[in-house]
């Protein structure tokens, strides 16, 4: 990882702190797959919009470094 990216990843996790904080991001965190590393972030919102605006704020997605950003909706959870 450059100077650069190791940057950039910094605020992309200091961003989705931010979430965790607001009670939005209710888990976030990286994902160790044998076929490659990215990350996880589950958030609870009611709207669909907000999950929107929050994806493309991400400075990650943001500043077009090669990263992906999905967003797929949960209608109903089974929780403990």
């Amino acid at each position: 990882m450059t100077e650069a990216e190791g940057e950039l990843m910094q605020e992309h996790i200091n961003y989705w702190k931010t979430w965790v904080d607001k009670r939005i991001a209710v888990i976030i965190g990286p994902v160790a797959d044998p076929r490659g590393l990215y990350g996880l972030a589950i958030i609870e919102t009611e709207e669909e919009s907000i999950a929107r605006d929050i994806r493309v704020n991400d400075p990650a997605i943001k500043h077009d470094a090669s990263f992906r950003s999905e967003i797929h909706l949960m209608h109903e959870i089974i929780l403990r």
